[in-house]
């Protein structure tokens, strides 16, 4: 129960600003995380703030917690503009970055720009977490706020974010609260997204139309991103040629008469295994996949073989690393894996990143509305990755390893596109070198 003096609820009572109506079911929202926004310009920044007061004024002793990427941002985002909304209802310690409101409820002001940063919050607790724009974290990073929330007091713990699409958290915000995909112990009644537009935000149209232009004239990929909220293309892509609708079919329309050969990405952390076919015009299709984490080098072998049962696959190309031997054994992956019953024959992986990923590019091209590459709608993994590859940062040709569980899929099919034969060499073509002209020369 609020306890301000008659002079701060007065001041509390003159904050401005009217919430429209998604702004409204965020509010509303009770589901233990909820995530509003998707296209820029939707108050989101607004509603979070608000949020907090409200729960803040309506609960006595509640402790939260505000995040966001950097302490500049966090300032110039939140801080300001809360000690100018909320004035003398609220103290401010600089020391420790916490706002206290006079019935004891408090929002400490936090910032999350590294791992080393979010380990200081292990072992917190709060009622409710706040972070904004969220995409921006990666899932490790959540995941260590999603085990601050907690405590003893008859409080709702809640978790509130703020999003757009792109970032190293593009993945795993989509997967949550757009996509609904979860895994064990991820309860979907948990989860609740509110998507917002700029044309849900009345109040920055009437006062800034031309910040709506900006949005309406930008290239059509960042257009669809920021101006419609689209999740499915974002600023810093590494595929946006990937489009499901063009590089899926159905499980049930597998073509005839393929070629069968498997690809697969081996760590402790992850297999990442395809099965692929070849047609005639060597045209590749991805019919089955295999993503299981934590298994040994003759489990895995097992789990390959067994994707590749009841197809006659003729090798399997896999990581270089498995050519090495290891010290404990004297034996390399290769050997302990090829000794399993039902391997297929496997081959080293041409592992040049750069050159992999332009065939790979290459395979991706419809400009005439025929893809080379098609995956089939079973193999959901190789989807969800595939898109949610981000450039890397220094090297803009390559794909960045961050966020890390994205990657390993993407990796076994650019070993699988490199176990291609080019029609075009190095020496004889080096302008034209790693790309395929449309309907390469069958691969067998």
């Amino acid at each position: 129960m609020s306890t301000l003096s008659p002079a701060q609820t007065e001041q509390v009572k003159r904050i401005r600003g009217v919430p429209t109506e998604k702004q409204r079911l965020f509010f509303a929202s009770r589901a233990r995380y909820t995530a509003y926004g998707g296209a820029r310009g939707g108050g989101k920044s607004w509603a979070l703030r608000r949020k907090l007061t409200a729960l803040c004024l309506r609960y006595a002793g509640i402790r939260c917690l505000l995040i966001r990427r950097s302490l500049g941002e966090l300032k110039s985002n939140h801080l300001t503009p809360l000690l100018t909304e909320l004035g003398d209802a609220v103290t401010y310690r600089e020391s420790d970055r916490l706002l206290c409101f006079p019935n004891g409820s408090s929002i400490a002001l936090g910032y999350c720009a590294s791992n080393r940063d979010v380990l200081r919050y292990q072992g917190q607790e709060y009622d409710i977490i706040a972070i904004d724009e969220a995409t921006q974290l990666s899932e490790y990073q959540f995941s260590i706020f999603k085990a601050c929330l907690r405590g003893v007091g008859a409080v709702p713990r809640r978790m509130y974010l703020t999003c757009n699409p792109g970032g190293i958290g593009h993945a795993w915000v989509k997967r949550l609260f757009v996509d609904r995909s979860y895994r064990e112990h991820e309860n979907p009644d948990d989860y609740c997204f509110i998507s917002a537009q700029v044309y849900d935000n009345p109040v920055l149209l009437q006062a800034d139309p031309d910040y709506v232009h900006s949005l309406e004239s930008l290239p059509q990929k960042l257009r669809q991103a920021w101006l419609y909220g689209r999740w499915d293309v974002f600023e810093g892509q590494f595929f946006p040629e990937f489009s499901v609708d063009q590089h899926t079919f159905p499980a049930s329309s597998v073509p005839p008469r393929l070629r069968y050969f498997a690809a697969f990405d081996y760590g402790f952390d992850m297999l990442a295994a395809l099965l692929l076919g070849v047609d005639g015009r060597g045209n590749l299709f991805v019919i089955r996949e295999l993503c299981t984490p934590n298994l040994t080098l003759r489990e895995a072998a097992l789990e390959v073989s067994s994707l590749c049962r009841g197809f006659r696959v003729e090798y399997a190309v896999a990581s270089p690393d498995l050519w090495n031997r290891r010290q404990d054994t004297g034996k390399s992956g290769f050997e302990i894996m090829q000794a399993v019953d039902g391997m297929p024959p496997m081959r080293r992986a041409d592992d040049r990143r750069i050159a992999g990923w332009r065939i790979l590019r290459e395979y991706l091209n419809s400009s005439d509305g025929s893809p080379s590459l098609r995956i089939c709608s079973s193999c959901t993994e190789l989807i969800r990755c595939l898109p949610a590859l981000l450039c890397d940062p220094v090297r803009g040709e390559d794909a960045a390893s961050d966020p890390h569980d994205v990657t390993h899929a993407p990796e076994a099919l650019r070993y699988a596109v490199m176990s291609r034969p080019s029609s075009y060499s190095e020496q004889e073509h080096p302008d034209r070198c790693f790309r395929f002209p449309k309907k390469a020369n069958p691969m067998f």
